[in-house]
């Protein structure tokens, strides 16, 4: 689990920074392997956050190589 943390908590620190959203994890916090991540964003126009959010997995494919995205959604309340 401290590797698990080592490698998530930098992640979500640096979603946070590059798109200024806030990110945590909401699943899987007993998994050694895997992990559900929560971004959200809020604007006052849904184009800009479906852009913003629809960045995120190809960002953290690109800059973190040793994450795989195995899904993601977006989701609008």
């Amino acid at each position: 689990m401290k590797e698990k943390r080592s490698r998530l908590k930098p992640l979500l620190a640096a979603l946070h920074r590059e798109f200024n959203i806030s990110a945590a994890e909401i699943e899987r916090n007993d998994s050694h392997g895997l992990a559900v991540v929560a971004c959200v964003a809020v604007a006052n126009e849904r184009p800009h956050i479906e852009r913003v959010l629809g960045r995120l997995p190809s960002w953290v494919e690109h800059h973190r190589p040793d994450l795989q995205v195995i899904d993601h959604q977006i989701t609008f309340l």
